[in-house]
């Protein structure tokens, strides 16, 4: 119970500043009972990510890449998780998927606390994986930082026919204020304005119309709302919701597999 009450607590002042920087923010601002509404919801869904299925649970469900004739055509799926996560954040997800007769990889990004950089090659892997297993492109599923390593990877590695689309959830394509209380490395690379991100954004491919973006008015993590944002994507918001929940939505999840069928 303490745990809870703590991460209650800290979640309501990373609310509460969410809501301060939000002022001058052109996107739709968050009203109070909304950001109540969120951090209730976020009190539920963190600690069984944070505390369950990520320390005890990331090997329950292993990758499917096998066998082949099985999986020959039919579009899989790379899931890219965030700042200090392992694959068990996508157990919902590839619960899901599992059985559907689409293949699919979910990475572990590491070092845990090294740059951004370091995650392309893990996950080219990945996307050859199931490139080959499949015989098309997959679809990529990002949360958080994970959009901005899916960036990264798209920089050193991708052209436009190794990838059907790119689907970011709380992403802060544009750097978000929390970061710039970090002293880690991937952290301080978050931050607005940071070297990094200019580097990335002047050095990437413009391949932003195979994005979706979801973003929330409630994102206790990546805020200025915009910064989730990329021109030219499909930029979906979703009112009234955390960084975490985000993640599980049910719009988020039926819109982006419904991208498995789409051309």
């Amino acid at each position: 119970m303490s745990i809870v009450a703590g991460y209650s607590g800290f979640l309501g002042l990373e609310l509460l500043a969410q809501r301060w920087v939000n002022r001058r923010d052109p996107a739709p601002r968050a009203g109070l009972w909304e950001l109540v509404c969120a951090w209730l919801a976020e009190i539920l869904q963190a600690p069984q990510v944070f505390c369950w299925r990520q320390p005890f649970r990331w090997r329950a469900i292993p990758d499917k890449v096998l066998p082949v004739a099985e999986l020959q055509g039919r579009r899989g799926v790379v899931f890219v998780h965030g700042f200090i996560c392992n694959r068990g954040f996508w157990n919902p997800w590839m619960k899901r998927l599992d059985g559907t007769g689409h293949a699919f990889v979910a990475v572990n990004l590491e070092p845990v606390f090294g740059s951004i950089d370091h995650y392309s090659q893990i996950i080219d892997q990945a996307v050859r994986e199931v490139s080959e297993a499949t015989g098309v492109p997959p679809l990529l599923v990002c949360h958080s930082m994970g959009g901005l390593a899916a960036r990264a990877w798209l920089r050193d590695f991708a052209s436009s026919n190794r990838v059907h689309r790119i689907v970011t959830i709380a992403a802060p394509h544009h750097g978000t204020w929390l970061a710039g209380l970090s002293r880690i490395r991937n952290g301080q690379q978050m931050a607005m304005g940071s070297r990094w991100l200019r580097s990335l954004e002047a050095t990437e491919p413009r391949f932003h119309d195979r994005f979706m973006c979801w973003y929330s008015n409630c994102d206790n993590v990546v805020f200025p709302v915009s910064t989730a944002m990329l021109p030219g994507a499909d930029n979906r918001l979703v009112p009234g919701v955390a960084h975490v929940e985000l993640a599980f939505h049910p719009r988020v999840m039926d819109a982006t597999l419904a991208l498995l069928h789409g051309l």
